[in-house]
């Protein structure tokens, strides 16, 4: 039995999150942890596409507003969980219609049913059709849950409670540091949790010479979450 769907409010008129462009295609590429092409097919959607938020790539211009980088989680997500997104679109576009909102991948909706609707399209759709949505589902204790990959994705959003929309993300990337970006705190960059710092200032002290031990006593970061930043910029530098 399906469970009642509870759809997000809309949110109000100028919302930031919505609104402001705040990341370029890159920026969000890292954000969640993916490569900066594999973003930028997502941006290439057609019509009917469910990544309503991700706009077209453009000139390097911030274009992705925070709901857009919500969306791209999901995305990685469905991406970890080794599902192609052009096979699990059909699927996804599904779910968006009955859930009835836009940005239904940046909804507390999707995670509160979106494992229930996808394993219903599953058992009416053609085999080609089900099999990537069944892939991100599984059934625990009776019930419908998405896999444990995914879920785990998910988690790291967290949602507004007036309209149930993305709020804040947990970015991906860090085994220790934890770094959100948050659409109300310096305009939705990647901050430390701990000290509050954003996370290019802090590189930025690091590359300009200043020691670690430096660097975190100002900024109040601890050296582990330092180290841990400074692991993932050098993969990405390589």
């Amino acid at each position: 039995m399906t469970s009642p769907h509870r759809p997000s409010k809309q949110p109000s008129e100028g919302d930031i999150r919505f609104s402001i462009p705040l990341y370029t295609a890159a920026e969000a590429a890292r954000a969640v942890d993916v490569p900066a092409t594999t973003f930028a097919r997502w941006a290439r959607r057609g019509p009917g596409s469910v990544v309503t938020a991700i706009p077209i790539v453009g000139s390097g211009q911030p274009s992705v507003p925070f709901v857009g980088l919500a969306e791209g989680l999901v995305l990685a997500a469905i991406r970890r969980a080794g599902v192609p997104l052009q096979r699990i679109r059909p699927a996804l576009a599904a779910l968006t219609e009955t859930i009835g909102v836009e940005h239904a991948l940046a909804s507390r909706t999707l995670y509160t049913d979106g494992a229930e609707v996808l394993f219903d399209y599953a058992a009416r759709a053609g085999e080609h059709d089900a099999a990537p949505a069944r892939d991100l589902v599984v059934v625990r204790r009776g019930q419908r849950v998405f896999a444990d990959v995914v879920e785990q994705y998910l988690r790291r959003i967290e949602y507004d409670p007036d309209d149930g929309y993305a709020c804040l993300v947990r970015l991906p990337a860090y085994e220790r540091a934890e770094v959100v970006a948050d659409p109300e705190r310096s305009f939705g960059q990647p901050i430390f949790v701990r000290g509050g710092a954003r996370l290019s200032d802090v590189l930025e002290r690091f590359w300009a010479g200043d020691d670690l031990g430096t660097v975190a006593e100002e900024y109040g970061v601890p050296v582990a979450e330092l180290e841990d930043v400074l692991r993932v910029a050098s993969r990405r530098a390589a």
